[in-house]
């Protein structure tokens, strides 16, 4: 053997082996207890990551979390020494949450359930105040993502992929169920929980606050008055319980990827489910034509549009969209535009040519009414959900209209006919960091732009 083969093949961050503590016939190593008293989960807010490069220890009063998707930290599992020094300064860190989603095999998750402590203990033995992050699956993961946690240890949990919206109201069991082994496997001194705690939950719970732990409050280390009310004291006191609670907003967690079965939100999106092998003829709010066709099984394969959705550059009229079926809850995803030219030789094909032969046309005509029922997005999820399913929006802020369109893949948003207004970017993120007129952020206002359109 060589030199630089030996070299290789002893390197610890290629075995992963060098702590001595670890549980399980598995060798899943260990997060030594984090030592904690009540002043250090008080008012407790956090950090994304992925905003640690850029924040200087500026907020070394927060821990720092990594509820994101994998790709944003996957780089701490492959270069760990590069980050000991930038995450020194912060109160703590919650161990990487990489995916426990249930549609990963057996492997997969004992992977990332491994790769989750071992990031923890080796932080950890660098000095760093680690708090270990608990996901599962279901059942059969519970022999496994309970390993590496001390008992009497405080552990972190999310709840928000199980909470009753984005069509995740059916997963909430497969939290409990999980839950409640945690606890009767780990004897915890606490349980902080991003996102609402269910009711059902026991325990002596530290709930965090995603809002005041967000950018939106990322400039004051001092928690608004206002918000004071939401964050102080005992909420709720029993001899199994002790709840510090306010609601919130996270990007992930374990359970499902996509959710419970899709429902249509709205009678507009009704349109992508009907009678095999039809198409089916709607308006969309500004009157302009759209025809969905609809495969043998009773979903839509690809529609329409007659329109270029105020963005001519990015769409022909008419221009097409393949539809696709994502996820455990099967939600339609919309698919770039297809555009044709005809004058240059890219005929426009008959929608009827697509799936099976078609059996009817215009079976229901659906003209939307101008009182919609959602002229608003809900929330900051609600509106993630629609744009990264392909969604393409209109909206009206301080009588500016702006446009969200696909463009090979990408998501651009910019005003009404002006591509020099335009951003595009792979990640949402990006987009709701898109600057208004005022100065103010997309993500500060999107709740309250007036939607004038949106295609899912």
């Amino acid at each position: 053997m060589t030199l630089e083969n030996y070299k290789y093949r002893t390197n610890p961050l290629f075995l992963r082996n060098q702590f001595s503590e670890f549980s399980g016939k598995l060798g899943i190593p260990v997060i030594p207890k984090p030592n904690l008293i009540p002043k250090d989960l008080h008012q407790l807010r956090l950090l994304r990551f992925d905003q640690v490069k850029n924040d200087h220890a500026k907020h070394r009063n927060r821990m720092v979390h990594f509820f994101l998707y994998d790709y944003l930290f996957e780089k701490v599992w492959l270069n760990p020494e590069n980050f000991v020094k930038m995450l020194f300064p912060y109160r703590g860190l919650l161990s990487p949450d990489f995916s426990m989603y249930i549609e990963m095999p057996s492997a997969i998750q004992l992977y990332n359930t491994f790769r989750n402590r071992w990031c923890g203990a080796y932080f950890a033995e660098k000095g760093l105040r680690v708090i270990p992050t608990v996901s599962w699956g279901e059942e059969n993961s519970f022999d496994f993502c309970f390993e590496g946690i001390e008992k009497g240890s405080a552990v972190a949990v999310s709840t928000y992929m199980f909470h009753a919206h984005g069509n995740h109201a059916d997963q909430k069991e497969l939290f409990m169920a999980g839950y409640r082994e945690m606890l009767r496997r780990i004897e915890l001194e606490y349980i902080i929980c991003y996102s609402e705690p269910f009711p059902e939950m026991d325990g002596n719970i530290i709930y965090v606050d995603y809002d005041l732990s967000s950018w939106k409050y990322l400039e004051d280390d001092i928690i608004p008055p206002e918000s004071i009310k939401h964050t102080h004291g005992i909420l709720i006191t029993t001899p199994k319980r002790d709840i510090i609670s306010k609601t919130g907003y996270v990007c992930k967690g374990s359970g499902s990827a996509g959710g419970g079965t899709w429902t249509p939100k709205n009678e507009d999106a009704k349109r992508f489910k009907g009678d095999p092998n039809t198409i089916k003829h709607t308006k969309d709010k500004n009157g302009e034509d759209r025809y969905t066709k609809i495969g043998k099984d009773g979903r839509a394969i690809r529609e329409r549009h007659h329109s270029v959705h105020l963005r001519p550059d990015k769409h022909s009229n008419p221009h097409d969209h393949e539809i696709t079926w994502k996820g455990p809850d099967q939600h339609p995803e919309v698919g770039p535009p297809i555009n044709y030219d005809p004058e240059n030789g890219i005929p426009v094909p008959d929608l009827d040519a697509f799936g099976n032969e078609v059996k009817s046309m215009n079976i229901n005509t659906y003209y939307p009414s101008e009182e919609i029922e959602n002229d608003h997005f809900e929330s900051i999820s609600d509106f993630k959900w629609c744009v990264c399913c392909g969604g393409e929006v209109q909206f009206l802020y301080q009588g500016v209209g702006y446009t969200i369109t696909h463009p090979e893949g990408f998501i651009n948003i910019s005003k009404f006919y002006r591509p020099d207004t335009e951003l595009e970017s792979d990640d949402i993120e990006d987009i709701l960091n898109y600057l208004m007129d005022d100065g103010k952020k997309l993500r500060e206002v999107i709740t309250e732009v007036e939607v004038t359109e949106r295609t899912i």
